[in-house]
């Protein structure tokens, strides 16, 4: 099993709730829920008893629905079914896919004021309506949202996880690494692009470092969303599959925001809403939402007509873009080789943001545009909120700019810096030069990302 950090969060779970709470482990389908779960109930509790609710099987429901109100009776009996003995406080209950019989999810609250076991929930789509709307959602149920691998996660199962205590040490110090081993990590970082953080694609890369297989699955990936689109999709649907089809070119744009306008004559924003509800719900992409006015409270000046849509695992949004044939294999190499100027860097701010959604960031950018006055212009690709050592240790906004090239300009961190002044905190440029230091501006290699 490749190696997730998500792991400790369920320990931690496990050791603070000592039972007072379920937990529901969210993600999109393939990254790797059913597998970090099972392996946790294996290696944390004396014994574990699965169950698939996406099987549908009748007797599982029949024992569900026929024992609700005989706590005891329905969990020996599923225990039965599932082949495994129960030990008070050491027996773990998965319900797999749980989004499939929400009776079962209902049921939490009982459960759990039954005290005997620990129960956790997986599912995708979970949140979406349809999942929802005929049951009581229980309060006795924290959340853990998985996402696919970050970099330090990729690192770590190709083997070179000796490498996350120097990058953490180098981004503490503020020094550069030796040039051998920056450009080593370029490479990593460039296959990072290419593959993704999907754990059955990471698998498959690790396995055959042929990238053939690796394409064919994360097309099947692809597809299995497709089909969960047109499955959970309802009257949606349609425009849920615009949507989605429509985010590699608008990505390849200089300024990423989504313009509705693409999707066909006379679309209004307001006709789409539920198709990027589902898409981000169903934790496909990562919405990024313009902030008009820059404070330490990122969320209070959300422009939320304006936003951008990044692919949930940048190695998913590579195949959704270039598919298969030449176009696809010429493509490859240049990533691989670090040529990745194509569609100005689409899979390194896809990759950025994939970054900062892994830590748990909102995330948000900043764009003004003055016809005027070019002055005016500028586009903060990211801003987060971080202590200023200049400013005795208080928050302040620390604009993100990611350069593909080690060619580039900082017109708008200049503009962004005389905008907003004391507001601004340390400023960070991402792109693949080593790293540097001058004065209030932080240049940081590329797969340094996860650590801003």
């Amino acid at each position: 099993m490749i190696e997730r950090k998500a792991y400790q969060q369920l320990v931690n779970w496990k050791e603070e709730s000592a039972g007072r709470y379920a937990l529901l482990v969210e993600g999109a389908r393939r990254v790797g829920k059913t597998t970090l779960v099972r392996e946790f109930g294996k290696s944390e509790y004396r014994s574990t008893a699965y169950i698939d609710f996406s099987l549908r099987d009748p007797a599982i429901h029949e024992y569900f629905r026929a024992f609700s109100g005989d706590i005891d009776r329905l969990l020996m009996y599923v225990a039965n079914r599932c082949g495994v003995e129960l030990y008070e406080r050491n027996t773990l209950f998965i319900f797999d896919e749980v989004q499939s019989f929400p009776f079962a999810r209902q049921l939490i609250k009982h459960l759990v004021a039954h005290g005997k076991y620990d129960y956790i929930e997986t599912g995708s789509l979970i949140s979406i309506r349809q999942n929802v709307k005929d049951i009581l959602v229980p309060s006795e149920e924290q959340r853990l949202a998985l996402e696919p691998l970050d970099f330090e996660e990729f690192l770590r199962a190709c083997g070179k996880g000796s490498n996350i205590a120097l990058l953490r040490d180098a981004m503490q110090r503020r020094t550069a690494l030796p040039r051998s081993l920056h450009a080593e990590l370029m490479r990593l970082w460039h296959e990072y692009l290419l593959v993704g953080g999907m754990p059955s694609v990471v698998s498959t890369f690790l396995e055959s470092r042929q990238l053939p297989p690796v394409e064919r699955e994360k097309q099947a990936i692809l597809d299995l969303y497709r089909t969960d689109i047109s499955r959970f999709g309802n009257g949606d649907m349609h425009r849920v599959v615009q949507v989605f089809d429509q985010i590699p070119a608008q990505l390849s744009k200089h300024e990423k925001k989504f313009e509705v306008g693409a999707l066909g004559s006379g679309s209004r924003m307001r006709d789409y809403d539920r198709a990027f509800f589902w898409l981000e719900d169903a934790r496909l992409v990562n919405q990024c939402h313009n902030v008009t006015d820059p404070s330490v409270d990122l969320r209070m000046h959300r422009d939320l007509r304006a936003s951008k849509f990044y692919m949930a695992d940048t190695g998913l949004l590579f195949t959704h873009a270039f598919g298969r044939g030449d176009a696809a294999s010429r493509a490859k190499v240049d990533v691989l080789d670090g040529r990745i100027s194509i569609n100005e860097g689409m899979l390194t701010e896809n990759a950025v943001a994939q970054s900062l959604r892994a830590r748990g960031e909102d995330l948000v950018y900043h764009s003004r545009f003055d016809r005027r006055d070019s002055s005016h212009r500028m586009e903060i690709d990211f801003m987060v909120v971080r202590p200023f050592c200049d400013a005795a240790g208080k928050m302040r906004v620390t604009p993100v700019e990611v350069k593909s090239s080690t060619r580039f300009s900082t017109k708008s961190l200049d503009k962004f810096k005389s905008a907003y002044g004391k507001r601004v905190g340390l400023q960070i440029v991402l792109s693949p030069r080593e790293l540097a230091v001058e004065r209030d501006r932080l240049y940081a290699p590329l797969y340094m990302a996860h650590l801003i």
